[in-house]
């Protein structure tokens, strides 16, 4: 049956008892009634939480997990860990994309992420030279999306230059070089497999790799109420170069020359001074937040707390795929802050004290924003994305609703989402994927094959 009854759901007003949910053959929510009668042969849980949205993805980095972490000659940064992660993008084939692919979003639809934002820039083969359907890579990357069920926006990247000033590409980024028609092109050859579970957006790299004038050209020819998505101000060095190129910081130069509005994501924007970070919340546009990459490359930290204040909508993503977990991402976005401010409890509105219940909920009204696509809550015409939380857990076990998001978030390391329905699908039973066994194999080879091509992780 495509039916639920929940003893507690998470609803947009907040926890609800005894709530039915009903579904259709399309993976649309038709039903989403509180004080409900439990009806006769309905499936029941104990606590649902909306599927969490992932914004910003590299695929292809969940390969690189762990395989950086050796000190240098010198000071290591996002810049040394970039040269490494160059010469395994590389090797890699479509196949070999699209396992990988397949294994992280297992991963991630296991933890509770039912929709994920592919910033995807591996567009070339290793010889530079285009594919004979441009939009191959792409289509790996939707491929494995259907086959494990994952809801997907893609984004592929415009990325014309290395750095401020049209300096040309290096020969090691020769698999990503795009201008405009490309981006353009691909998004109109992924267009026939838009739908429910897929929307295709657009992404200026970043303003080291496209210039002002194409940004505003991509997001003119994009078409209207896509999702456009772009990297910046994730590290000090990006600012300086960025000063010393135009006389602006990154954010500031975006938001004077180009239309930034609420179909935009800005990826990290870590390193803001008060004037930008009132420019984004007034924009409408989504900060997309990656607490455990921008720390794995010690990028810095968002100023969360003024963010809040002025109303800005933010969203999580798992970036370079250190961590797969909504739970970790989230848990590490509120200690960074209580570790700058020296104090406790800083991701909370007047109207929403709760932290863990703030965090979920603005996470969602973000990520669902920066995606595109009806996702975000459980509301009737929505996807039907959910999570079932293991009641049964000691950390649950017979636990208030008011105190579920707490625990969730702020407690231990168990995984504690047992089921996941996305789109209507059933994917995750038992806090194993459907496809789990077939798609590791895949994996597995396909890292058998790296390996033997590179010496990253020898």
């Amino acid at each position: 049956m495509r039916a639920l009854f929940v003893r507690h759901a998470l609803l947009p007003e907040g926890w609800r008892r005894d709530v039915l949910l009903e579904w259709d053959a399309y993976g649309d929510l038709t039903r989403v009634e509180a004080e409900a009668a439990a009806p006769l042969g309905v499936a029941r849980a104990d606590y649902v939480l909306p599927g969490m949205v992932n914004l910003h993805s590299h695929a292809f980095q969940r390969a690189l997990g762990g395989l950086t972490e050796r000190a240098g000659e010198g000071p290591d940064s996002f810049w040394t860990w970039r040269d490494l992660m160059y010469r395994f993008a590389a090797r890699i084939t479509p196949e070999q994309i699209e396992a990988i692919a397949a294994q992280l979003f297992v991963e991630c639809l296991r933890h509770g992420y039912t929709s994920l934002c592919e910033f995807h820039y591996l567009q070339r083969g290793p010889d530079g030279q285009a594919y004979a359907r441009p939009a191959e890579t792409a289509e790996r990357v939707a491929a494995a999306g259907h086959a494990t069920g994952m809801g997907l926006t893609l984004l592929p990247v415009l990325y014309s230059h290395a750095g401020f000033g049209e300096q040309p590409l290096r020969p090691e980024q020769r698999r990503f070089r795009t201008n405009v028609d490309d981006i353009l092109g691909i998004a109109e050859a992924l267009q026939p497999l838009r739908g429910g579970q897929l929307e295709v957006g657009a992404a200026p790299h970043s303003l080291r790799a496209a210039t002002i004038g194409q940004v505003r050209e991509l997001a003119s020819g994009l078409p209207a109420g896509r999702p456009l998505h772009i990297h910046i101000a994730e590290q000090q060095a990006e600012v300086e170069q960025s000063i010393a190129f135009s006389g602006r910081r990154p954010v500031q130069n975006l938001m004077e020359q180009v239309e930034v509005d609420a179909r935009w994501c800005l990826v990290h924007a870590t390193h803001l001074d008060d004037a930008e970070v009132q420019a984004i919340a007034r924009s409408g546009a989504v900060a997309g937040l990656c607490p455990t990459t921008e720390a794995n490359l010690g990028d810095g930290l968002f100023p969360l707390q003024r963010f809040i204040a002025l109303g800005g909508r933010f969203g999580i993503g798992s970036d370079s795929h250190v961590s797969q977990s909504p739970v970790e991402e989230l848990r590490w976005l509120e200690y960074g802050q209580r570790l700058v401010h020296q104090r406790r409890n800083v991701a909370f509105t007047n109207e929403q004290r709760d932290v863990g219940q703030y965090l979920w909920q603005a996470a969602l009204r973000g990520g669902a924003q920066a995606a595109g696509r009806k996702v975000g809550a459980l509301r009737e015409g929505l996807r039907a994305d959910l999570l079932v939380l293991d009641g049964s857990h000691p950390n649950l076990d017979g636990v208030a609703e008011a105190d579920v998001l707490g625990r969730f978030l702020f407690c231990g390391n168990d995984n504690l989402v047992r089921d996941v329905l996305c789109g209507g699908r059933w994917v995750v039973q038992g806090g194993r994927h459907v496809a789990q066994d077939a798609v590791t194999q895949r994996y597995r080879q396909a890292m058998i094959e790296l390996r033997d091509s590179s010496e990253v992780g020898q």
